[in-house]
């Protein structure tokens, strides 16, 4: 329980919706071409393989940048505090736990990224006689998205919702014309 109360705790709200928003624009730049008519449909593995890779780079992207954000605060209590040596909190229990929540968040968005790829991909492969309805499924996910964080910032929800699904209406259509897989 205490790990699914991590996912929602607003320290991680960049990673879970970067996560997701990664993840299914990842799968509509790629898999587009497969979720409209004249194309081969979209099959498991191929889903799967996707949403893997896409989990993949985002883990390694924000293990990478989470860690080196952190590490940067340490540096600069350092420089605050006069500190004569360079690195020294990066060796204590300040850095283990700067390491530590660095893995926390890149799971949290890899996990993200894998499922808001994997469940437009999968609409795709299960209902391949309709295939707009995965791309259409993908547009509706980026607006609940924009639904909700317009709640969680005091923004209004309709421009936010417009605005994410837009955005990923024009990674479709590039993912159409770059017809990558």
């Amino acid at each position: 329980m205490k790990a699914w109360a991590a996912l929602f705790d607003p320290h991680y709200r960049l990673d879970l919706v970067a996560g997701l928003s990664d993840g299914i624009l990842t799968a509509l730049i790629l898999g587009a071409g497969h979720m409209l008519p004249g194309r081969p449909p979209m099959g498991l593995g191929l889903a799967l393989r996707v949403a893997t890779a896409a989990a993949v780079s985002s883990a390694f992207v924000f293990l990478v940048a989470h860690y080196a954000e952190l590490r940067g605060k340490l540096v600069e209590a350092e420089r605050q505090l006069n500190l004569t040596q360079h690195g020294q909190f990066a060796t204590t229990r300040l850095g283990r736990a700067a390491l530590i929540e660095a893995m926390i968040g890149a799971l949290i968005a890899s996990l993200s990224t894998f499922f808001g790829a994997l469940l437009p991909l999968l609409v795709g492969v299960f209902v391949p006689q309709v295939r707009w309805l995965a791309i259409m499924v993908a547009l509706l996910v980026l607006g609940l998205l924009g639904y909700f964080l317009a709640r969680m910032v005091y923004g209004h929800p309709l421009y936010w919702m417009i605005a994410l699904a837009v955005g990923g209406l024009l990674l479709a259509f590039l993912g159409v014309q770059l017809d990558i897989i």
